[in-house]
């Protein structure tokens, strides 16, 4: 698979979560695709597809209204394409949760395979746990 393919199948990805379409987004990861987020607290890990989909809806569930998740910069290599991106949301809880991310996703047989997400873990755990 070439490096537009997969920078399109990453792309199509954010583009479906940001648009609230998560049946979309959810569509662009393989069966077996793995989802790690960095750090040592509760959302760190790596997380199987099933796994990222129950984390998503408890993150959903405590979000008013809709997270917004922007692409601000993308940089592909074949099968690997990293996205650095912001998010905004305001939270049941009264907080606002805002962080700015480096994801770098791995891509094979149209979907993507793996997702390593970085992100700042100390404000994610202040907010969201």
């Amino acid at each position: 698979m070439g490096t537009e393919e997969s920078k399109k199948i990453v792309l199509g990805f954010f583009e479906n979560l940001n648009a609230g379409n998560a049946s979309a987004a959810l569509d662009a990861l393989s069966d077996s695709a793995t989802w790690w987020i960095q750090g040592n607290f509760p959302l760190s890990g790596t997380r199987n597809k099933a796994q990222f989909i129950e984390l998503l809806g408890q993150l959903g569930a405590a979000i008013d209204g809709a997270l917004a998740l922007r692409v601000k910069g993308v940089t592909a290599e074949g099968d690997r394409v990293a996205v650095e991106a912001e998010s905004f949301a305001k939270m049941k809880s009264g907080k606002t949760y805002q962080n700015r991310y480096h994801f770098l996703c791995e891509v094979g047989g149209g979907k993507i395979q793996a997702v390593r997400e970085y992100l700042d873990t100390m404000h994610a755990n202040e907010v969201l746990c």
